[in-house]
């Protein structure tokens, strides 16, 4: 039986990777630096994914264990895996890098000769890559130079809605019943995996971007607008007709840039966007606006969902209109449990509106950063629904 270390024991790594590679036939062990949810798995050896759609269903996950990611066990369990996955955000993955690095250093020791992967499954570009630095930042010569020769580190896109919904077992988890993993094939040593549920394909960037850059920036915008109008499930929000046109607008405007940068075809491009809206208003999962807007400043940042297609479509001599509407809501967002909200308050006092919006996105053209900042003067008429008040030139 094939061995995986999955780093991040949460609901996205029980729910998504750790439970498709239980039901591919893994021996998976979750490594975490919870002691609580480390016992609760070795005491209960599983858990369920309760898939929460249309089409409800339990999947039993069994004979899976954990270990402590800041420990010694998990540096033997990494001496005999044949993958490592991650599901812990990009910010963590500097810090599980060097219990990685330790783990190629006891396989060398050990004489492994057998082809190790590693995948960082993250919401982010080129998340394995940035994984692949960090490790070998921690790596003496002679173990890059080994590791180079049997050590995969194979970037990817994944997709799963996996919604915060509690159960009388705290290790069950509930998700959508869509899930796509795709991983770069090119970067993978050794044998390729028959692996139901994992796409090897050699055109990862399209795949990465359009779901960040449709999936993703079209959360996010249901969840900002969802907040400005008092919604608390992001179903909610797209039920209100407004958010809805905003929402699809925004996520056609990053559509036709994605368009003209990898040739997609259009017609199929909208019916993905489509499909997506669909998932999101799923009432079965009862996502919450707080969940999905959570980070605002992260998520304005410029390698994500705002800035990065913002800049793109701007680039292509394109409109960017409905996208700046949405960026404009994420700095209105107002979550008293979510400290990134009153550091964009704080900034836009300090610095001025696009002073703030220059800081948090990193957009220094003068032309889009006032198109955020006219869009960011609307939202108030556009809460109380009275936008068709203003006049043209407010327009």
């Amino acid at each position: 039986m094939k061995r995986a270390i999955h780093f991040g024991a949460g609901k996205i790594g029980r729910g998504f990777i750790g439970a498709l590679l239980s039901q591919a036939g893994y021996e998976v062990c979750f490594a975490d630096v919870d002691p609580q949810v480390v016992e609760a798995i070795n005491r209960r050896g599983g858990y369920t994914v309760h898939v929460t759609d249309e089409v409800c269903t339990d999947l039993e996950i069994t004979g899976v264990t954990a270990v402590r990611s800041d420990g010694e066990a998990v540096v033997g369990r990494l001496a005999e895996a044949d993958l490592v996955t991650t599901a812990v955000g990009l910010g963590i993955l500097p810090r599980v890098a060097p219990v990685i690095a330790a783990g190629l250093r006891a396989r060398k020791a050990a004489g492994v000769a057998a082809p190790l992967n590693i995948v960082a499954c993250e919401n982010g570009v080129r998340a394995t890559s940035r994984l692949k630095s960090s490790v070998y930042e921690a790596l003496d010569a002679d173990t890059a130079a080994w590791a180079e020769q049997r050590v995969g580190f194979a970037d990817s896109s994944v997709d799963r809605i996996v919604p915060p919904i509690a159960f009388p077992e705290p290790l069950d988890v509930a998700v959508e019943a869509f899930h796509e993993w795709n991983v770069e094939r090119s970067a993978w040593v050794g044998e390729l995996p028959q692996l139901e549920g994992m796409h090897l394909t050699d055109t990862l960037e399209a795949h990465v971007e359009r779901k960040l850059f449709t999936l993703n920036t079209g959360h996010c915008s249901t969840a900002y607008l969802g907040n400005l109008r008092g919604c608390v499930t992001i179903a909610e929000a797209l039920a209100d007709e407004r958010i809805f046109a905003a929402v699809k607008g925004a996520m056609e405007q990053s559509g036709e840039a994605l368009i003209r940068k990898f040739g997609f075809d259009r017609a199929r491009h909208a019916v993905y966007i489509d499909a997506v809206l669909r998932r999101f208003r799923n009432p079965y999962l009862r996502d919450t606006v707080a969940r999905v807007g959570h980070d605002p400043v992260r998520k304005l940042s410029a390698p994500l969902y705002f800035a990065y297609p913002i800049t793109l479509a701007a680039g292509y001599g394109l409109p960017v209109d409905k996208l700046a509407f949405a960026a404009a809501a994420a700095l209105r967002f107002d979550d008293p449990a979510d400290a990134q909200c009153a550091e964009i308050r704080a900034t836009i006092a300090d610095a001025g509106l696009r002073g703030a919006i220059r800081r948090f996105t990193g957009i220094d053209d003068a032309t889009i950063v006032s198109s955020i900042a006219d869009a960011y003067a609307r939202i108030p008429a556009w809460i109380g629904g009275e936008e068709h008040k203003l006049n043209p030139k407010q327009k």
